[in-house]
């Protein structure tokens, strides 16, 4: 029993400590959005000025995303990002609409590289996302199980309270984050957990863990509301 309380207290501690970078991680991933959005808008763009004035905003949204990307630990988005932010300069340069657009292009290209590597640095590195689920995966609720050979009421009684820092710490999310970049963060998890629960044969234990984790996130989802104002 020491072993499983300790695997679990393991788990929410990294949870946790692991907030900061997190956050970082949470502002990169929505900057990298926002900075494909205004690279495709360059790239649809009728005139090279506006192609540039697009161009010119995607540039500075980079800038800005350098140190939360740094702070998060992601080196492959970072080079990524740095062989998109050549092309977008380059495309500034251009006296030409065609040649803005197939630098532009190329940039986009390695922007939506830079965002999938942040999507899945999330999700295989010990980070916010990952540690929500982490009883799905490397420590799954099997081998917690087998180690105590403890029964389904005392291991959902152990998943509930390895849910409390969880929740705490998407409290954090909800009131420190800029509300539509916290909508996104807990609509991810809220939909990975819908992912895991349409897997057939899931045992009981990660059905409930992903069930509560769920209804968590529905509730921080309701405090978050619309981001309107």
């Amino acid at each position: 029993m020491k072993t499983i309380s300790s695997l679990l207290c393991g788990l929410v501690i990294l949870l946790f400590s692991s907030y900061t970078s997190d956050k970082q991680c949470i502002y990169a991933r929505s900057n990298i959005e926002h900075i494909q959005n205004q690279t495709e808008k360059a790239i649809a763009a009728e005139d090279l000025n506006m192609a540039k004035f697009y161009a010119y905003r995607a540039l500075t949204a980079l800038e800005k995303s350098k140190s939360n990307l740094k702070e998060c630990g992601c080196n492959e988005a970072i080079n990524f990002i740095t062989e998109g932010t050549d092309h977008l300069k380059n495309a500034t340069k251009t006296t030409t609409l065609d040649g803005a657009t197939i630098l532009l292009e190329k940039a986009l290209t390695f922007i939506i590289e830079a965002a999938d590597t942040i999507e899945q640095h999330d999700s295989h590195n010990s980070n916010f996302s990952n540690d929500v689920l982490a009883l799905n995966t490397t420590e799954s609720i099997e081998n917690i199980k087998s180690l105590g050979k403890i029964d389904d009421k005392e291991l959902k009684r152990k998943i509930d309270l390895s849910l409390v820092k969880f929740k705490e710490s998407l409290d954090l999310v909800v009131k420190s984050v800029d509300c539509k970049v916290a909508h996104n963060y807990a609509m991810n998890v809220y939909n990975l957990c819908d992912k895991q629960l349409l897997k057939p044969n899931l045992s009981e234990g990660k059905k409930y863990y992903n069930l509560r984790t769920k209804e968590i996130t529905s509730l921080a989802l309701k405090e978050i509301g619309d981001c309107k104002d």
